[in-house]
């Protein structure tokens, strides 16, 4: 009869849940600023490095959440019957898991495209670079947004934003580093702003180093994408060696077997 009882408070739950009288929305809205403690710092950048600008990464965050909690409040209803710390220790896991689950799938995005996304920094401040030979650094920084990668502009835009208000710190910078960490995100930054704090006199040995820096992560990330290549021709060609080796055994015991029956 127990059994009975929980099926009917799942089907109730889910009923309730979809006619929005539960509105687990509502209740994560209510307690966002609780919830974000739970974000992964690099969430954001991730999202926006597989789905571009256009997608919001608190939305698909919010929805970790909302998966998350049906799950355990559908198991917490299964497991009602007997519940005891153990069964309470499975709930919280399998949560925890749905919930992080998402973000363990993009960051594997991340991995299998990281040169590609690695090589946009290097290729932005090359263009800065030849901007910074004419203007101050946060004037190039302003002139190279209509030329920038989109998944920099919101970044570039908030540390303009953040400059033109009077911050002269190196913290604008080094926010866009925290908000974007590609390779050596953050040694460039720190140059960059080196770079804007430099004398009129040392701006030309200034750009110097910052465009040698520059080409060495260019060097990298062609480092990079050759030895992606590289890996993916070795893959394709021992799984060609396997499937010629395979084919080869079978043909060969099927002569064998052909020849005993004879």
């Amino acid at each position: 009869m127990q059994i009975e009882i929980i099926i009917i408070a799942i089907i109730v739950f889910l009923i309730m849940t979809v006619s929005g009288q539960i509105n687990i929305n509502q209740m994560i809205s209510d307690n966002q600023m609780l919830f974000l403690r739970l974000k992964e710092s690099d969430w954001d950048f991730f999202v926006r490095a597989k789905y571009g600008v256009t997608m919001n990464p608190d939305v698909l965050f919010n929805k970790r959440i909302k998966n998350a909690l049906i799950v355990m409040v559908l198991l917490f209803f299964y497991m009602l019957q007997d519940l005891n710390a153990v069964k309470l220790l499975i709930i919280i896991v399998v949560g925890i898991f749905i919930f992080k689950q998402p973000y363990s799938d993009i960051k594997k995005f991340y991995s299998r495209h990281m040169h590609e996304i690695d090589a946009m920094l290097p290729h932005y401040l090359k263009n800065l670079e030849i901007l910074i030979q004419h203007y101050t650094v946060p004037v190039a920084i302003g002139k190279s947004m209509a030329e920038a990668p989109e998944i920099f502009k919101d970044g570039l835009q908030e540390m303009i934003d953040a400059i033109n208000a009077g911050d002269d710190t190196i913290d604008p910078y080094m926010e866009f580093a925290r908000k974007y960490p590609v390779r050596d995100s953050m040694r460039m930054m720190r140059l960059l702003y080196r770079l804007s704090l430099g004398r009129q006199e040392r701006k030309q040995e200034q750009i110097l180093m910052f465009s040698r820096s520059i080409s060495s992560l260019q060097q990298k990330a062609r480092e990079t994408r050759y030895k992606n290549r590289l890996e993916k021709m070795e893959g394709k060609t021992m799984s060609m060696l396997i499937a010629t080796g395979a084919g080869l055994m079978v043909l060969l015991i099927l002569a064998v077997v052909q020849m005993m029956n004879v």
